[in-house]
């Protein structure tokens, strides 16, 4: 027999951890960052039963990492792990190309033109953050053309991971423009509907990012190496 009782809207604990999930990914919690739970849940008035709870949903995604008897902090992703994950990402979201392209109706290959618009703009203007947005809500779109259930939970399932480095690779010297222009021949692609190409240029797409973002790294690092001027040097 049925259960006659009415279902209840969602309940705390997931609408913390949808708006915790949405901290982490717009870097309000950076990568590493210990998570406050006395301050969460004093700013926002409520227990930390439901704080804890959407914690453990956010452990099970693998956004925050549990650490015994401390609490939990943001994940970070190692280099290893970039250079692990995108070459995987990059076969899926290949895939979600080459399927939305075989798929998509004119009217949809239109919405995907106004979203590379929105891209050109940004570019455009430098904008990263904006155009990390709106390359999001791009190859969001593409995903969903794609129509494929079985990609779409293994592609959202890894692109959280994606999302934690929040577009750290757009900050490189040129990278903006190589980006925007790979986007202008995937976009060529979709409207020639040549689905192998559209594929290949999304694959390549998501390598250039890890390339770009291990240039990055690697400045990075060599900054934080350098060493410090001696007190009264004068540069030559």
């Amino acid at each position: 027999m049925v259960n006659p009782t009415p279902l209840r809207p969602a309940s705390l604990h997931e609408e913390v951890a949808a708006r915790l999930r949405s901290m982490v990914f717009e870097r309000q919690l950076a990568p590493g960052q210990w998570i406050d739970e006395l301050a969460l849940a004093r700013d926002w008035q409520i227990s930390r039963t439901p704080l804890r709870e959407a914690l453990k949903v956010l452990a099970a995604e693998g956004l925050v990492t549990p650490v015994p008897r401390q609490g939990c902090k943001v994940t970070e992703l190692s280099e290893d792990d970039a250079d692990e994950l995108f070459p995987v990402m990059a076969l899926l979201e290949g895939r979600c190309a080459f399927e939305a392209v075989r798929k998509a109706r004119p009217a949809d290959v239109k919405a995907l033109r106004k979203l590379h618009d929105v891209l050109e703009r940004h570019a455009a203007a430098n904008n990263i953050d904006g155009y990390y947005r709106a390359n999001h809500e791009f190859h969001t779109k593409v995903q969903a053309l794609a129509d494929n259930r079985w990609l779409d939970r293994a592609t959202n399932d890894l692109r959280r991971f994606v999302r934690l480095l929040r577009g750290r690779q757009l900050n490189w010297p040129g990278r903006v423009q190589a980006s925007i222009d790979e986007h202008r021949l995937l976009m060529d692609a979709v409207e020639q509907r040549d689905a192998a190409l559209a594929e290949r240029l999304m694959h390549d797409h998501l390598m250039a990012q890890l390339a770009a973002l291990k240039a990055l790294r690697a400045h990075e690092q060599g900054q934080a190496q350098a060493p410090a001027p001696l007190p009264g040097a004068v540069n030559a």
